[in-house]
Order: structure tokens, then sequence, then C-alpha cells
């Protein structure tokens, strides 16, 4: 059984917009007055609401003449919140997440559709009173519709994300074949070793090449009043701009990761600790433009889906300071060096090229070793292992392939 969730553009007619935006309300507000429910309530009794106790709630709120609203949006939408939350507050508890937030009508907006979503033709069909709304489906739905998530972007534009599910199963992860190790940096976005030569990818600095235009808009979005509809109309715009940086930056990591998964049976990565990277805030915004963990994802359900292996190495692997050709290990390595010499065996060393060649080298001893071995990677144990605990919510990893 494998799943995997394909984001298409939605194009939903005014009266749709008007349905939509009353659903992404009734969503919204149910949230916040579950979490705030949830709070209360364990301040009085130091426990909390579980997913039936917030459900519990629903009926009466429904009849109530302050929010009979509620009863104009679909039930299932509302019961998937309670869902939701009751999730959030798991992984808080499993030191999964952060507490879990108040939402905001100026953000991001969705909603969710547990079932009962059909596909017509170029068209879906969503249960309630949304009914068919025009789509573009760009990849085929070839499997069984699960959960629909319906959202609005801050840029007005309206995207389904659809879950399927496929009764075929990936191909058995197999390590025969072409190995390659990668170092993933900020001058050179990644840095390539498959045993014979070294490739490097240029960091195309996605936000560094719109700051310009995003200041201006951000600027003339500024000066306009609070609430207003000119400023409503210009923060779209400064959205539009973010917009189209996420789609660049999108479009590079899934090309990238597309041309090392097909060229190569094994890819070696590190683990990177890029939460705490990002404190050091000289370098917060470049290494937060690459998108290390988005690539590494993409690498991850590509090589899975075509039975190849992702290694991840641990992080504190000194890759960049051992010598690849006679593994002497130097105390130091700035980040301003570069190059280095080896002063045992007088190697010429560039620092990324060198680094590279060590993760491979690394991935195959791993590979090769007892408790590690190709059978074991053939079974999955030891190959990408997951950041932090694994949630007890989630039945299998989701992949998601949006068109850019």
């Amino acid at each position: 059984m494998r799943r995997q969730a394909v984001k298409v553009r939605l194009y939903p007619t005014e009266q749709q917009v008007q349905i939509l935006a009353q659903h992404f309300g009734c969503a919204r507000w149910w949230w916040n007055y579950g979490l705030n429910k949830c709070i209360e309530t364990y301040k009085e009794t130091g426990k909390g609401l579980s997913q039936s106790g917030l459900n519990s709630m629903l009926p009466k709120l429904k009849k109530e003449k302050e929010t009979i609203w509620l009863s104009e949006c679909y039930s299932q939408v509302l019961q998937s919140v309670s869902l939701n939350l009751s999730r959030a507050y798991q992984n808080f508890f499993d030191g999964r997440a952060k507490y879990p937030r108040f939402k905001s009508r100026h953000h991001r907006q969705s909603i969710q559709y547990p079932a009962n979503v059909k596909q017509i033709g170029n068209d879906l069909k969503f249960p309630g009173k949304v009914g068919v709304v025009k789509a573009k489906i760009h990849r085929e739905l070839d499997g069984k519709i699960k959960t629909v998530t319906v959202s609005k972007s801050p840029s007005g534009k309206y995207y389904a994300s659809v879950l399927l599910e496929h009764d075929d199963d990936n191909l058995a992860p197999s390590t025969d074949g072409k190995v390659i190790g990668i170092d993933l940096g900020i001058k050179d976005f990644a840095i390539t070793n498959d045993g014979e030569k070294t490739s490097k990818y240029a960091n195309p600095k996605h936000l560094a090449k719109y700051e310009n235009k995003l200041a201006k808009k951000q600027r003339i979005a500024a000066r306009k009043k609070k609430g207003s509809n000119r400023r409503k109309k210009a923060m779209k715009t400064v959205a539009r701009v973010y917009e189209r940086v996420s789609n660049v930056r999108q479009d590079f990591l899934h090309k990238l990761s597309r041309k090392i998964v097909d060229n190569n049976q094994v890819v070696v990565v590190e683990n990177l600790n890029v939460k705490g990277m990002v404190r050091n805030h000289k370098l917060a915004k470049a290494i937060s433009d690459t998108g290390w963990g988005t690539f590494v994802n993409f690498l991850e359900y590509k090589c899975e889906k075509e039975g190849k292996v992702l290694l991840e190495i641990n992080r504190w692997f000194p890759s960049s300071k051992t010598c690849s050709n006679c593994h002497y290990q130097i105390k130091e390595l700035p980040l301003d060096v570069r190059t280095w010499i080896c002063p045992s065996c007088g190697t010429h060393h560039d620092r990324d090229g060198n680094a590279a060649k060590n993760i491979r080298a690394e991935g195959i001893r791993m590979l090769s070793s007892s408790g590690t071995g190709e059978e074991e990677a053939a079974n999955g144990e030891g190959v990408r292992p997951k950041r932090g605990r694994k949630s007890k919510l989630r039945h299998s990893s989701v992949k998601l392939e949006a068109h850019t």
C-alpha cells in the first residue's frame, strides 16, 4: 500500500469562492474555539479535550443563535479540524512540534475533506454546497482518493492537495549500483562525487534575485492604510513575489533531485542540523534560501518510489577535515578556508570536493559493515534515519508532487 499526494490548481466560480470563504471561516473559528476550550479545560481539570470531546460540542453550537452559521458548513470539515487539533496536541506532548497556535484570517486558509471527493473528467466534485470545481489536473489521479485539502494561498490562488492510495507497493530497495556522495553548501548548492568525478551545482540564490523587487512592493504596501482595499491589493502583490520565489526554488530542487536519482542507485548525504545552523544570524537567510531539508525530502521519496536507497550519515562525521587520500584528520578548518593541503601526504584538497568524497566513502563503509549491510539496507533498516521520533498517528509517508 503506497500513498502519494498530488497538488492541483482549482478555478472556483464566484459563488463557489463565497462558499469556500465561509467554510474557511468556520474551520478557522472552530479551531480557535476548540483550542481555547482545551486551554481552559486543562487549567480547570489538568486534562485536555480529546477528539470525541471536541466533536460532542458541535451539535449544541450549531443550534445556538450566535453560532447557528456553523450548521451551513459541511460537517466532516469541522470534524477534521477536531482531528487535526488533537493530533497537534499529541505531537506537542511527544516533543515533535511546538504548542498549537491560534489561526489568523490574514494567513493561508485551508479545509479538509476526509472522504467523498470524486474526479469527474478534469474537474473535482466536493460534497456539500461546493459541488463540481474546475481543476487543472496535470498528473493522472490513478489511485483511490482519500483526504483532499483545499487551500487558498495569500496571493489568492486555490489549490487542492489530493491524497491518493495505490495498491501496488514500491520496488524493493537495492544497493547494487552506482553510489554518489553529496555535500550541501551555500556557495555551491551541491557538490557531488560518484567515485570518478566531482561535480558542482551553483547555488541559484533565488531570494537574493528578488530582494530589490520584494523591498519595493513591501514599501508600497506599508504606505497603504490598514484595512483598506488598496492595502489588500498591495499585499497580494507582495505575496505573488514570495510565491514566485518559492516556485522557482521548488523547480530547481525537483530537477536536480530527479537528475541525481536517475543516474545513481545509492545516494549518500549528511544529516544536517539545519534548525541549529540558522541560529547563526550571519548565515540564517542564506541557509533558509537553499532549501536543504526540502531537497533531501525530494531525494527520499524519489529513491523510495524507484527502489533506490538514500543513506544519511551522522552529522558529526568530519567530512571536510579528513583527507580523502590518507584519512589524516586536521584539528581545525574555519569556514573561510576553501582549500587546504594535507600535512601527512601533501594532497591539495578543495574543501567541498574532499567532503563529497568522504561522504561517499562513509556511505559505502556503512553499507558494507556489519549491522547495516546490503541485506539490512534492502529491508530499509539503517537507511535514512528519521529526525526525531516517528509520529504515532502517521500511518505512512506522504509524497507531494506539485506542478510548478
